[in-house]
């Protein structure tokens, strides 16, 4: 029997495994290779880029991970608020000069200027209540992100914008994957509060792409880490739980002591049938949008635009943030070596339009709006890869706060992990891995006549991050 199975091969999963490292353990991953929605390729001095580009570092749970796996991370060197809107493109000064600069009527600068201000006051609000507090449990300190503002949306708190006004706040809003008239309004003003005080902890980069971090513990695991493993159904026993899963043509039931479930939420409430009614019912709220990203290798032998941004907003465009993903390399030269590294993205309504279109046509539409903000952008390009995931990411809804105490309820055997769980992206990822696994090996060294081990052992008991 093992101590713990682990299904999904994502950053969560990954991160319960590394933490679990030492005992009995299995993985199984349901794709050709581990990271999930994390996906990069190195080129060199440089990495193509799909999924989560940026982490937290020391002090946090990601930077906890890095240091035992042994993967370096740096600070982001480039802006994180660059603007590219009605022709005009900026990649310095303060964003509360933007309205000022870029080319729209005075309604809308009017607009954006009262807008504004009623941002710029709840991050700072968001800023406090965000702060970590000595002591404290990280999931104490979610339930308070998610609390705040969390019962009206971005648009209904900033109430009805024109036309210009409006295309300006989505870029930011929607990197969650959800538009503003779906997020909640503290979860705007948090994706805000990222963008303008790098403080709020999502600002480095790994050193040779994120798929440095999950490809090394993936190759740390060995034989206990399967790829193109389909798990089937996690059910309870008395003291243990089964998993049936396919792998390489056959079919195979193995017991474990503990699962956990790092996956997305529809496919966890789907493989545990059993897991208790209310659980099951939370994680079926879960609400998911969709995004599409394009990566793009360039030859250019001179400096750039884009040089000195790591992110610039791109309003009305068919992606909303243009990633210079060779901002790290930029950082850390002596002179300015030949070619760049991008990534397009386009989250929520910017996705919808493109998620079922052939890559060409995908690319055709990036190069349209690329070659308008850089001119002869397309003519550089050397490589271009496109993903789309049409379970990008889980966004933060209102009244998503009033699910979390039951997903986050401990005492099953058949425990949750992934960034559904918070607000944090990758961080929430690997906080939840630990979490889970902490939980596990706690029960481990409880001796199995305790009553402890009993509760735990409760079929269709509750579950936890």
């Amino acid at each position: 029997m093992y101590d713990a199975i682990i299904i999904g091969g994502g950053l969560a999963g990954l991160s319960a495994a590394h933490r679990l490292r030492h005992r009995n353990i299995l993985l199984l991953e349901r794709d050709n290779r581990f990271g999930g929605r994390i996906h990069s390729e190195r080129r060199g001095e440089y990495w193509l880029n799909w999924g989560g580009h940026v982490y937290n570092g020391p002090g946090s749970a990601t930077g906890e991970l890095l240091a035992s796996v042994g993967v370096d991370s740096t600070p982001v060197p480039g802006s994180l608020s660059g603007l590219a809107m009605n022709g005009k493109l900026i990649t310095d000064g303060r964003v509360e000069t933007y309205p000022f600069r870029v080319p729209m009527s005075w309604r809308d600068r009017a607009a954006l200027v009262k807008a504004g201000a009623k941002v710029r006051l709840n991050v700072m609000r968001y800023a406090k209540i965000a702060a970590p507090r000595d002591g404290e449990d990280y999931r104490v300190r979610q339930q308070r992100i998610y609390d705040f503002l969390g019962e009206q949306t971005f648009s209904e708190f900033v109430g009805e914008l024109p036309n210009d006004a409006d295309a300006l706040f989505r870029p930011t809003v929607s990197r969650s994957a959800g538009d503003p008239e779906q997020v909640s309004a503290g979860a705007g003003v948090g994706y805000f509060h990222l963008v303008w005080d790098r403080s709020g902890g999502l600002s480095r980069n790994i050193i040779g792409g994120p798929s440095t971090l999950t490809e090394t513990i993936g190759a740390e695991l060995g034989d206990r880490a399967k790829i193109g493993a389909q798990a089937h159904e996690v059910v309870h026993a008395r003291d243990h739980a089964i998993v049936r899963y396919s792998h390489g043509g056959t079919e195979h039931e193995v017991k474990a002591k503990y699962v956990v479930l790092a996956t997305t939420a529809p496919v966890a409430r789907d493989l545990a049938p059993d897991l208790e009614s209310d659980v099951r019912d939370a994680l079926g709220k879960i609400v998911y949008g969709p995004y599409v990203s394009a990566a793009f290798l360039t030859n250019e032998t001179t400096r750039q635009k884009w040089d000195d941004s790591y992110a610039i907003a791109t309003p009305k465009r068919a992606f909303n943030v243009f990633f210079n993903m060779s901002s790290t390399a930029r950082g850390a030269e002596s002179h300015r070596r030949p070619g760049s590294s991008i990534m397009a993205f386009s989250p929520a309504r910017f996705a919808r339009p493109l998620i079922d279109l052939p890559d060409e046509e995908i690319l055709d539409r990036y190069y349209a709006d690329l070659d308008d903000i850089f001119p002869g952008f397309p003519s550089l390009v050397t490589e271009a890869k496109v993903e789309r995931w049409k379970q990008g990411l889980a966004y933060c809804f209102p009244g998503r706060g009033r699910l979390q105490p039951t997903l986050t309820r401990r005492g099953s055997r058949i425990m949750l992990a992934g960034d559904f769980l918070g607000t944090w992206y990758t961080e929430t990822a690997v906080q939840s891995g630990f979490a889970a696994a902490q939980d596990i090996l706690s029960a481990l060294a409880v001796p199995a006549s305790s009553p402890q081990l009993e509760i735990a052992g409760m079929a269709a008991g509750g579950s936890h991050v």
